[in-house]
């Protein structure tokens, strides 16, 4: 660990054992957003200061700014330098799946058969409370060293790995929606739960989680294959009766998943009516993949306001398909791993695979546009844009702390940058974990 950190973690540490707050500065480059890159050009959207700090205490942002300014709003601040590091909010991954972290990069696969001869065998282990825990741990601490300092998961049906995800986030500090992952048909016998039990189950979950600390509780149709109509419509009316919840699900990842909606739902008129039909279609659901959408599908979702969920690595390592680029502009778009399908925990890979994909559909997305969708667009699909992804004051102090010189190739190619953004881009197509200089959670030093 290095001495910035060891600083960090030693100022943090004295103001908890005294029961008190400090206010703290944290030097750097700093970037904050003011709106969306995909509404206005993107370079307008963003404030850039060379020489900036973010100003911390009792784990809310207080402000930020040029650094001489900060230091002359908070006198006798403590201060952590990380010198020309970037510093953002901390990554926010809206969809994956914390019991695929031991599968992760599995081979050779398409979805049916990955949930078949991967997944399902996996997921049945998380009946064991130890096994989850360790997962859970697991999968978080992978996480943070990637720079991701909020996530939402899916579970298993096994209200243990939801307890899991929940109390290994509380002892990170880390904000988590996650959820049981419901299944009572198409699925090994003993992944399956039943329409009532699905509710219950749920129910329970919600009111022992969901508001606790930095926990909350997401309801979870894995996707309407692995759903009967009963189930759904039970999960459909458990929103209802918690409409301050978010839902998530999957939508539309592969053709042949396509073929098999249809034949299991021949009255729908498409895959998003299945959902729909069923109460499970609303401004706060989360619909991971989209990528085969109807006009009628797309059109549905923008007069929601639902959120799609943009997996890049997975919708390549698993051959779903290629998301539209025009989605960015008209939906409602977060960014995800979708670990273990997909075939990263970083969230910068997952951003330069967004870039390639985009690329192939005639769009070069601009590196602004990339972070945002990785933090502030991210949040927003979670409806948590105030608490995360964003240096607002009063959001929490999640933040990452960016080398741009962290390997001789990235180096080289930053030393002949004109500007931030061509500065950023060889870190965001080139960085893994060794880029990730640092990670705060709720102002705790974490790396």
């Amino acid at each position: 660990m290095g001495a910035v950190a060891t600083d960090a973690l030693a100022i943090f540490g004295q103001s908890e054992r005294e029961g008190e707050t400090m206010t703290t500065l944290i030097l750097g480059q700093v970037l904050k957003f003011h709106g969306s890159p995909f509404e206005a050009p993107p370079e307008a959207t963003a404030r850039h200061d060379s020489r900036g700090a973010v100003a911390v205490d009792g784990g809310r942002i207080l402000g930020h700014g040029p650094v001489d300014a900060m230091r002359a709003a908070h006198p006798g601040a403590a201060e952590i330098d990380h010198g020309a590091g970037l510093i953002l909010p901390g990554f926010v991954d809206a969809h994956m799946h914390y019991p695929q972290t031991a599968i992760i990069a599995s081979w050779g696969k398409r979805l049916i058969d990955w949930l078949n001869g991967y997944t399902f065998p996996e997921e049945a282990r998380f009946g064991d409370p130890a096994y989850a825990a360790e997962i859970a741990g697991r999968t978080l601490d992978l996480m943070l060293a990637n720079g991701t300092t909020s996530l939402a998961s899916y579970c298993t049906i096994h209200p243990e790995s939801v307890d899991a995800i929940f109390e290994a986030g509380a002892a990170r500090g880390m904000a988590v929606w996650a959820g049981k992952t419901c299944m009572d048909r198409n699925a090994p016998d003993d992944l399956r739960d039943t329409a009532q039990s699905a509710h219950d189950d749920s129910a329970a979950l919600l009111a022992r989680w969901h508001g606790q600390g930095r926990a909350r509780y997401v309801i979870t149709p894995r996707f309407s294959p692995t759903s009967t109509p009963e189930q759904l419509e039970a999960l459909g009316a458990l929103w209802a009766a918690h409409p301050d919840c978010l839902m998530q699900t999957h939508l539309s990842e592969q053709t042949d998943e396509l073929v098999w909606v249809a034949e299991l739902y021949p009255e729908a008129r498409d895959y998003l009516d299945t959902y729909e039909a069923h109460g499970l279609l609303g401004a706060r659901g989360l619909y991971g993949h989209a990528i085969h959408l109807t006009e009628r599908e797309r059109a549905r979702l923008v007069e929601i306001g639902a959120a799609l969920v943009h997996c890049p690595t997975s919708n390549t390592f698993i051959g779903s398909g290629l998301f539209d680029p025009s989605l960015f502009g008209t939906h409602r778009v977060g960014l995800a791993t979708d670990t273990g399908g997909g075939s990263s925990f970083s969230m910068l890979r997952t951003m330069a695979a967004a870039y390639e994909i985009a690329q192939l559909g005639g769009t070069a997305l601009h590196p602004a546009q990339l972070l945002w969708l990785a933090t502030e667009g991210s949040a927003r699909a979670l409806h948590a844009e105030d608490e995360v992804g964003t240096l607002a004051a009063g959001a929490a102090a999640d933040l990452v702390v960016l080398d741009l010189a962290s390997t001789p190739a990235i180096a080289q190619r930053a030393a002949r940058a004109e500007d931030l953004w061509q500065a950023v881009f060889p870190t965001i197509m080139m960085g893994d974990d060794r880029a990730v200089a640092q990670v705060y959670v709720a102002g705790q030093a974490m790396k």
